[in-house]
């Protein structure tokens, strides 16, 4: 049984993460060329190190802390997945909400969690006034599949600040109205 939560300041740290596995293999990446999106072959095994964990763990308490959401999946007790929302809002009229990060562990793939995860951060947003979800997505195919599924479209408008730290990543927006 799957127990979804807010996830507390004091609650984010190291060992959240003891039993929640990142990996993700790729084979396959969108890709922006020649004024349309294409698919590429790009191999890789996506992971974090522990810096990346560190980081990861510094951002979540900063939206936490910033009055932003972070809602975990437990199973069994343990971290398996976990979205966050940053509390202010951005876009030409304040529509976006921006979905800092959705991740499950690969052990906990293809359950429903992600789109329970997804679903919630698209009523906190609503509750907090946006129109829309954005989403700087990994390119990944099967992230992007994800995104479609979840009624995902081209973003109108482009956050700047994740175009420059993730050039590669899909800017993409999800309706919540």
């Amino acid at each position: 049984m799957i127990e979804y939560r807010t996830i507390q300041q004091e609650e984010i740290h190291r060992e959240l993460f003891a039993n929640f596995i990142r990996r993700q293999v790729v084979v396959q990446c969108r890709r922006w060329e020649n004024d349309r999106w294409t698919v590429k072959e790009d191999p890789f095994i996506d992971d974090w190190s522990e810096e990346d964990y560190q980081t990861l763990i510094h951002c979540l308490k900063h939206t936490v802390k910033n009055g932003g959401f972070v809602y975990g999946a437990f199973y069994q007790g343990m971290l398996k997945g976990f979205v966050s929302v940053e509390a202010e809002l951005f876009g030409s009229q304040n529509q976006y909400a921006d979905l800092s990060s959705i991740h499950i562990s690969e052990d906990m793939r293809r359950q429903g969690i992600g789109r329970s995860l997804f679903m919630a951060a698209k009523e906190w947003g609503k509750m907090q006034g946006a129109k829309k979800l954005y989403i700087s997505a990994h390119s990944a195919i099967e992230s992007q599949a994800f995104y479609q599924v979840m009624g995902c479209v081209d973003a109108q408008e482009y956050n700047q600040k994740h175009v420059e730290a993730e050039p590669y990543d899909c800017q993409l927006e999800c309706s919540i109205e």
